[in-house]
């Protein structure tokens, strides 16, 4: 398998082994649980570590365990980690209940899921990481589908929608951060362009979760009395994610409040809190897993020559501004379904995006925000995506069940290329 300058498009064969046995088990089953997705991306990894004979195999596990342990993959991991140690802490001294009985007590019932996409909009916009925005709120969201007729799905997948939000334009943000300095422009001339592209369609996206979930009813028959001072430690994480602290700070300082709680009024005692940090780990622990298999694949499949490929059969298409602005689109699109890490695809797919954008005269803020919107959009829809795996996990179902529900990463999508198509907004040249 010879790698050229264009790539090599044989380098694809283990992602799209990964998406065919998850989507054809789950067609095939009518279930989308049967093929659990560690298996699938195990499988998918040994294909890959077959492939490319002209390799030795030690060189190719090589490449395979660097990519694991690219230092995205491991803070994504440690991430997953504290907030599952967060999760079951805060559950296991009572704040989760208290924090949904809060919410069901002061939030009109027709406005409860209205509300939970707001505050993971704020949240994420604060945090800058929809991973971290997802581990975070993902289980008062579970537990608001618990106490209403709404179906968790539509629960998660709002949070995840409300997460992308905040990836797509929050100053802190990595993706922002990527798409900025690849194209060479200000954070603060990017964020003026993008929000009034996906602004519309973040108001959009409110009004249909009011139609979608107007009806819902909360259980009356159950009592919904809550403790304020156990709703602390997620105030806290509110705050300190509104003011801009490093998430792992922030989560770290959620356990040790919840901890501190959870002693005090005896929900715990020592063995007993030791007991939920762990089970809280090890509930995240396939996660991590298959987040650091997916980092070797990826590894791989770009070694061999796969994502050049991807961009270049994107690239060599472009024959006009406007379809240089659905190539660029295109580009970051490709990227992000190969990768299912929308920092990496902006990364990779940049540099390629500004040549096109200087030799098609793209303004510089509107190439940054789409390489932005397209990599939010498909890390919000994808399946196998961190941020669907970790809202799916919690509440125990799969992610396929999501991906009608998602309506921010499809409208986000649809504002992006209503802004290339209707050239929106109009901008004045720096």
């Amino acid at each position: 398998m010879e790698k050229t300058k264009k790539g090599n498009a044989w380098a694809l064969i283990p992602l799209l082994v990964f998406v065919g046995l998850f989507l054809g088990v789950g067609i095939g089953t009518g279930d989308f649980s049967t093929m659990p997705l560690n298996v699938a991306i195990l499988v998918a990894s040994i294909v890959a570590l077959i492939l490319n004979r002209k390799e030795t195999f030690h060189k190719k596990v090589e490449v395979f365990t660097k990519g694991a342990g690219h230092s995205n993959i491991i803070l994504m991991m440690l991430i997953f980690i504290l907030a599952g140690a967060f999760s079951q802490t805060t559950e296991d001294m009572g704040g989760v209940q208290s924090t949904v009985n809060l919410g069901l007590s002061l939030i009109p019932e027709n406005l409860i899921i209205v509300g939970l996409f707001i505050i993971c909009m704020f949240v994420s916009l604060s945090m800058g990481t929809s991973v971290g925005t997802v581990a975070a709120i993902a289980p008062v969201g579970f537990g608001l589908s618990q106490a209403t007729d709404v179906s968790a799905a539509i629960t998660m997948a709002t949070v995840v929608g409300g997460a992308m939000f905040g990836d797509n334009l929050s100053m802190i943000s990595d993706t922002t951060i990527a798409a900025v300095r690849t194209q060479k422009t200000k954070m603060s001339d990017k964020f003026k362009v993008n929000i009034k592209i996906v602004l519309p369609g973040a108001i959009f996206t409110i009004i249909a979760l009011w139609f979608l979930t107007n009806g819902a009813q909360i259980d009356a028959s159950k009592s919904y009395d809550y403790n304020i001072i156990k709703v602390l430690p997620y105030l806290m994480v509110l705050i300190l994610a509104l003011i801009g602290i490093n998430v792992i700070i922030v989560l770290i300082g959620g356990i040790a409040l919840s901890a501190i709680i959870g002693l005090i009024d005896g929900s715990f005692g020592w063995t007993g809190l030791l007991e939920s940090i762990s089970k809280g780990i090890i509930g995240m622990e396939d996660i991590a897993m298959i987040a650091l298999l997916i980092g070797g694949l990826v590894a791989l499949i770009q070694h061999n020559g796969g994502i050049t490929w991807l961009l270049h059969f994107v690239r060599n298409r472009v024959k006009s501004k406007r379809g240089a602005e659905l190539g660029i689109a295109g580009l970051v699109s490709a990227a992000d379904i190969s990768t299912a890490n929308n920092t990496i695809s902006i990364l990779m797919s940049g540099p390629l995006a500004k040549e096109i954008s200087e030799e098609y005269d793209i303004d510089p803020r509107k190439s940054a925000s789409i390489l932005d919107m397209f990599a939010s959009c498909f890390q919000g829809l994808l399946p196998y995506s961190p941020q669907l795996i970790a809202a799916a996990g919690v509440a125990s179902i799969s992610p396929f069940e999501l991906l009608p529900y998602s309506i921010y990463p499809m409208i986000l999508g649809v504002c992006g290329l209503v802004a290339i198509f209707f050239n929106l907004p109009r901008l004045n040249k720096k």
